[in-house]
């Protein structure tokens, strides 16, 4: 029992930490950067990028029209989920329907061949499930009051909160299957050394009383 409420108190703190990445990094135009997100199946995402160039002028960064990003997604079968060029401000949205790793690739649309050209900074917001929603739209939408609106964030947590733990199960599972498996190839593999100990054994003592047989030692 305590280790069941151990493992929900886990699993929310997860569900809370994991929903939110805001970053930023630099590459080149020639270059891929890839992020990995684990989560549960039928969970949206959400990613929100923007490009600044460096000017060598200035010596800083800025947005310069003309540079766009290709966002290309793949579920943890490696099938491909998402693929489309972006301008050098966006966003993207996509459903998981695959629990597993989904890996996030993104490449600016240079035309050059090689390496280098110019730096870039790429900030990059992703949002994991209710976190995803753009609640205003969705209030003026379907004009929601603030407390239809709070109701349904929260029935739309619990449910991510559900998924988590569905996966986590998912998870538990796999990793039992692999123990199992891990630990009775461990024990085939003794009994088929201990085998060959005997066999290997057996053969000397043949070899040793032929050889005393053919010396006339015993």
């Amino acid at each position: 029992m305590a280790m069941c409420k151990l493992r929900t108190c886990i699993v929310l703190l997860l569900a809370l930490v994991h929903q939110c990445t805001s970053l930023y990094f630099h590459m080149w135009e020639t270059d891929v950067k890839c992020f990995v997100e684990e989560v549960p199946d039928e969970t949206m995402i959400s990613g929100k990028y923007k490009v600044e160039v460096y000017n060598d002028k200035t010596e800083s960064f800025v947005m310069k029209q003309g540079v766009g990003m290709h966002v290309e997604v793949k579920d943890p079968d490696k099938n491909q989920v998402l693929s489309k060029y972006y301008a050098y401000e966006g966003q993207f949205v996509f459903t998981t329907h695959t629990p597993g790793e989904h890996y996030i690739c993104l490449s600016p649309n240079s035309t050059r061949w090689f390496s280098g050209g110019n730096r870039l900074r790429v900030h990059l917001n992703i949002d994991v499930g209710e976190h995803a929603n753009d609640y205003k739209q969705i209030q003026a939408k379907e004009k929601l009051s603030e407390l239809q609106l709070r109701v349904r964030q929260l029935v739309e947590q619990v449910d991510q909160i559900t998924k988590e733990q569905n996966y986590q199960r998912i998870r538990e599972e796999r990793f039992r299957f692999t123990s199992e498996s891990t630990n009775q190839r461990v024990l085939w593999w003794a009994v088929a050394q201990t085998c060959i100990l005997l066999i290997v054994g057996y053969w000397q003592m043949r070899h040793l009383k032929g050889f005393f047989e053919a010396k006339k030692l015993v």
